[in-house]
């Protein structure tokens, strides 16, 4: 049942972690919009705690779908303001050049610029600040797609050009294991289903796709295995069977072998137990295919959790 509070003139209220449970945004970030740019306006009771009308929920809403085009927060609150004052204003959402998504990337870019130099000073103090402040600022999927993604995406691609040092790849998964690892075991503790089982590609190492899937998806409400490793096939089919997981997903990134996991799932006699999804830069690679048992992982995180759900719901 859906927890509420009745307000005698305006309709029910909600909670924050109700409103957190609608609309996929995390408590931290609700308040964040508050305190900091104005966003939200929640009501408070006696004792201080938040509720929230369903216009407030509404207005998540639509920050999320500003938010998703690419525009930064601290823009969202003006364009909000400008579509109360013009109903054809979320018309003309590829036309609000001065602060829409044409100056949004050049947003996003900088703090993309931000991370890559902290790796290469290996600056954790710094990189601390800008992991915290995009995961308090913006949804997990967001802050995924819009910063830690390419982020990983052009390290990797310099890592395999011999452009940078590999000392760096080793800072990064470091600093990713220590914050990421804690935050799923607690998740872990608040999921219970569905539940999928993850690990590496043969022939390629994916830790960093590897936890920022893993975290994005925890926060999506799954349960998850973590592997930090390869593991033979055979055995990850016997453990996800074991766990009672829904789905394997592999992660790899460029170097990865794609044929290699079609021969293992071949001698291990592999009859479409569940379905195993790949993500990561692989999926690039990954030819198209009717196999619904082996299948490429969307590159936009919330679609990839979309995915995922259509693919544990048939096999729940």
């Amino acid at each position: 049942m859906t927890e509420k509070v009745a307000n005698a003139v305006g309709g029910p209220l909600y909670p924050i972690r109700e409103v957190s449970r609608l609309t996929g945004v995390n408590s931290v970030t609700l308040r964040a919009w508050e305190r900091r740019y104005g966003l939200i306006q929640p009501r408070r009771t006696p004792k201080g705690h938040r509720l929230y009308a369903r216009e407030d929920i509404e207005r998540v809403e639509r920050i999320l779908q500003w938010l998703n085009r690419g525009v930064p927060v601290s823009q969202v609150g003006e364009l909000l303001d400008q579509a109360s004052n013009d109903t054809q204003a979320s018309n003309d959402g590829d036309q609000i050049s001065p602060t829409g998504e044409a100056s949004s990337d050049h947003d996003w870019e900088g703090q993309r610029l931000e991370v890559i130099d902290a790796v290469a000073e290996f600056d954790t103090s710094r990189l601390e600040t800008l992991f915290t402040r995009s995961m308090g600022l913006y949804p997990v999927n967001t802050a995924i797609a819009r910063l830690w993604q390419p982020v990983v995406e052009r390290l990797e691609k310099d890592w395999a050009d011999h452009a940078t040092p590999m000392a760096q790849r080793c800072f990064l998964e470091s600093f990713l294991r220590t914050r990421l690892g804690l935050r799923l075991y607690h998740g872990n503790h608040e999921n219970t289903e569905p539940r999928i089982l993850m690990s590496y590609l043969p022939g390629g190492c994916g830790a960093l796709w590897q936890l920022l899937f893993a975290f994005t998806v925890s926060s999506a409400g799954f349960y998850i295995t973590l592997f930090d490793g390869a593991v033979p096939i055979g055995e990850l089919i016997e453990a996800a069977r074991r766990k009672n997981a829904r789905t394997i997903v592999l992660s790899g990134a460029m170097k990865a072998d794609i044929e290699g996991l079609r021969r293992e799932l071949s001698q291990a006699s592999y009859q479409g137990i569940l379905p195993i999804r790949v993500a990561g830069s692989i999926t690039r690679q990954l030819r198209e295919t009717d196999d619904e048992n082996l299948s490429a992982l969307d590159s936009d995180p919330a679609r990839a959790i979309a995915q995922l759900r259509l693919a544990t719901a048939r096999h729940g």
